[in-house]
């Protein structure tokens, strides 16, 4: 309902309407924008009734975690294993670091953590919420995961080339001193042939002779 209207609109089987211009933090902005002012409030065409009045009708009372951490226990599925190390938590390449877990070191916890913000992760440890950890590299900024990802990504490209172009380098250098030797051990040979050819080389005597003598 709302991807239609907006441009880069990309239909199956379709061509992509206009040119997409919206970020993803401008399109999250959008799409809640249009759940909370236009799909609640409009009418259902089954109901006849905007889904805001009908959730209010009812009474309903929604049970509510006892605090925000619990309530990220919820929400937040990304979750994954690690065990505590002596100077933090690492986790894509990062260092996560908390005094509280100064008192876990070896113990495994779990990590939910938000992939458009990766400056902190809460660490879980027996499905009860322990601690949040920041990464210092990245304190007091919003880095997606995606970003971190590419980074990496392009950094290794990057080292790829170069250790491509460094063993080209080398080989070629290989190939040009095997090249030389091959070419003065030839040289050599066509000069003793040549040699040979022209007059024996001379005899030397045995016998040592002095200056003196």
């Amino acid at each position: 309902m709302l991807l239609c209207e907006l441009d880069g609109y990309a239909p199956a089987g379709g061509a992509v309407r206009g040119k997409p211009t919206l970020t993803l933090a401008e399109f999250d902005m959008q799409f809640r924008a249009f759940v909370l002012d236009v799909y609640h409030r409009r009418e259902n065409a089954e109901t006849k009734t905007p889904p805001v009045e009908r959730w209010e009708a009812d009474g309903f009372l929604p049970r509510m975690p006892d605090s925000l951490e619990q309530l990220d226990l919820l929400l937040i599925q990304v979750a994954k294993a690690r065990q505590v190390r002596v100077d933090g938590i690492h986790f894509q390449s990062l260092r996560y670091i908390s005094t509280t877990l100064a008192a876990y070191v070896g113990e495994t916890v779990t990590l939910r953590f938000d992939p458009r913000d990766m400056a902190e992760i809460r660490v879980f440890h027996e499905d009860k919420f322990l601690c949040r950890a920041v990464c210092a590299e990245l304190a007091g900024e919003t880095v997606p995961l995606r970003e971190i990802l590419s980074a990496r990504n392009r950094r290794r490209r990057e080292l790829r080339g170069i250790l491509r172009d460094r063993e080209s380098a080398v080989n070629t250098l290989l190939d040009l001193k095997r090249g030389g030797i091959t070419e003065k051990e030839h040289a050599q040979q066509e000069s003793g042939s040549a040699e040979g050819s022209a007059k024996p080389p001379a005899a030397v005597p045995r016998l040592k002779r002095y200056k003196n003598e």
